[in-house]
């Protein structure tokens, strides 16, 4: 089968096609799809101290250089 395609053009594939097809969004609406796909969680109170604790431990230990870069949870001790 010969094609001609021009700049404006898209060609798919046949094996797309078999896979279910293709979504095209402009870059932003993608973006903002990505953030509602996440939930937000706001924590009040004693939670939100804890985890504010929690970071900061975490903060220091890598200031220290008490952390270590895995690749895999298997890395894990």
């Amino acid at each position: 089968m010969n094609h001609r395609a021009n700049k404006n053009s898209i060609v798919i594939s046949k094996e797309v096609i078999k896979k279910g097809g293709i979504v095209i969004l402009p870059l932003r609406e993608y973006q903002k799809l990505c953030e509602r796909a996440v939930p937000s969680y706001y924590l009040k109170g004693k939670e939100a101290r804890e985890l504010d604790r929690l970071v900061e431990r975490g903060l220091r230990d890598l200031k220290k250089g008490k952390c270590k870069s895995i690749k895999s949870l298997a890395d894990l001790d």
